[in-house]
């Protein structure tokens, strides 16, 4: 009895061993493979990085911001200055902005728009949307432009400037244009 046992015992231990290996070479396989675009030479780039910036100093110069909250947000406006980030294949602005302030513990909060189905930024490090008067809120700008796109739909690229400005003006005070 003993011997059939051991063998048993044996062959289950094998088959465990088997299985285990079949299970590493899958993951192995799957895990080496990296998305991105085609850099030079036409090798797979893996990486991607933008950067990424949060200003409000617009809000500072409102007079319409409560004392209270010029008290908690940065002297100079700057809540994030310029900084490379990572990003992958297929990430929108909303990503890398909630990864970001994530990652760095700033406040963020957003809540998904009814009408275009993206996120919209209600606020950033306690500066929400209309604490500087009816037409106050957050803008993102991709390079020179302001997207007409819902920060949730528009997918960075490679080598992005993403900036996140506060506007007390719907965008007149930040180089954007009035919606």
């Amino acid at each position: 009895m003993n011997g059939i046992h051991g063998f048993m015992r044996k062959k289950a231990a094998l088959a465990g061993i088997i299985l285990l290996i079949l299970l590493t070479a899958g993951l192995s396989a799957s895990c080496g493979k990296a998305e991105g675009n085609e850099a030079a030479g036409g090798q797979t780039q893996s990486k991607y990085t933008c950067t990424l910036t949060i200003k409000c100093d617009t809000a500072l110069k409102s007079e319409k911001l409560d004392e209270g909250k010029k008290k908690i947000l940065p002297a100079d406006g700057v809540i994030l200055a310029e900084t490379e980030v990572e990003f992958q294949k297929g990430d929108t602005v909303y990503d890398i902005l909630q990864r970001e302030t994530r990652n760095r513990k700033l406040q963020m909060e957003a809540e998904e728009g009814t009408v275009y189905k993206t996120q919209y930024i209600e606020g950033i490090g306690n500066l929400y949307q209309l604490d500087c008067g009816e037409l106050s809120g957050w803008m993102y700008k991709v390079g020179d432009t302001f997207p007409k796109t819902g920060c949730s739909q528009y997918q960075a690229e490679q080598g992005d400037t993403i900036q996140w400005l506060y506007s007390c003006d719907q965008g007149k005070d930040i180089g954007g244009s009035n919606y």
